[in-house]
């Protein structure tokens, strides 16, 4: 058994500054960081949401229009939409984090942040293109 350690005039206790629950509410860049990490969490629920998804349509045409009964309902649109909007905010705070993140050199030479962080968001909307047209190309 670890007995507590006994504090003598030569082993003065450490001062430690009680520290507030809300600590990270006092700065920007920190709340930031805790809601990029909070956003984790509804990054999770999109994919057991697709999984959801796929599960459905893997189980034939009565799964799925349960599952879009389901996914229709109010509580549901909600989650999404607020996910939605955690989901684009986790996207833009780590692209515009990528450049301190990731250091990439060219000939001998660093590539420039702002390049980076703006290849990210061409990609970002390309994919977003491509995604759109094959929705819409096959709801015809």
């Amino acid at each position: 058994m670890s007995e507590r350690p006994t504090y003598t005039p030569f082993h003065p206790r450490w001062y430690r500054p009680p520290v507030s629950t809300w600590w990270w509410l006092k700065r920007p860049s920190s709340r930031a960081f805790i809601l990029r990490e909070l956003s984790s969490i509804f990054v999770a629920w999109f994919v057991v949401f697709f999984l959801l998804l796929v599960a459905a349509v893997g189980r034939g045409e009565a799964a799925y229009q349960e599952f879009l009964r389901w996914a229709t309902n109010p509580g549901s649109v909600l989650i999404n939409l607020v996910s939605l909007l955690f989901v684009v905010f986790h996207a833009v705070t780590w692209f515009n984090l990528a450049p301190r993140a990731m250091v990439v050199h060219i000939r001998g030479k660093r590539v420039p942040g702002k390049l980076i962080a703006a290849s990210n968001y061409g990609a970002w909307v390309v994919t977003s293109i491509l995604v759109a047209w094959i929705i819409l190309a096959g709801s015809r």
